[in-house]
């Protein structure tokens, strides 16, 4: 696929091929649709992300909460998306030790009980070693810091995620 195509497509062909960026979320897609045409993979990128900044509060938490926590219920249920499973296995969240589980559980539960939203990171450029530090220097923050966090991980996540697609 290429810019040219992606430029050219029309709302429906466009959620359905960049979408998938954007966990359960395809108002992401459907509100860059109409600022094509994009220059570059960079360009597109971020007319996504200005979306997502321009939203109001609570589409912004939506699009939070659509995130899974890590290695979790649905992982275990194995009901992640196909980029989620792909990207908690390249991290090694996938083959935890029953110890590294009971972690990663209780961390889940305490961020999701102290700021009220999945704790998320750009798997993809950590290690569980690194994911667990980062959660614990994290439950020290504030809810609008975290917010502001999260928002910045799924520009991470997003950005490997449409550069996946091969996008030339």
């Amino acid at each position: 696929m290429n810019l040219s195509e992606i430029n050219g497509m029309d709302e429906a062909a466009f959620v359905s091929a960049v979408g998938g960026a954007y966990e359960h979320s395809p108002w992401v897609a459907k509100g860059t649709w109409a600022k094509r045409p994009f220059a570059s993979l960079d360009a597109l990128h971020n007319a996504f992300m200005s979306a997502i900044y321009a939203a109001t509060p609570e589409a912004q938490l939506a699009l939070i909460l659509a995130h899974p926590d890590l290695a979790g219920k649905a992982a275990i249920a194995r009901e992640l998306t196909t980029e989620s499973t792909f990207e908690q296995a390249s991290a090694g969240l996938d083959r935890l030790s029953p110890e590294e589980f009971a972690k990663f559980h209780t961390l889940n539960t305490t961020y999701r009980e102290r700021f009220g939203i999945p704790f998320i990171i750009c798997v993809r450029l950590n290690t569980k070693d690194s994911i667990l530090l980062e959660f614990e220097r994290r439950l020290a923050r504030d809810a609008d810091t975290e917010r502001m966090e999260a928002l910045k991980q799924i520009g991470e996540i997003s950005r490997l995620r449409l550069k996946d697609l091969e996008i030339a």
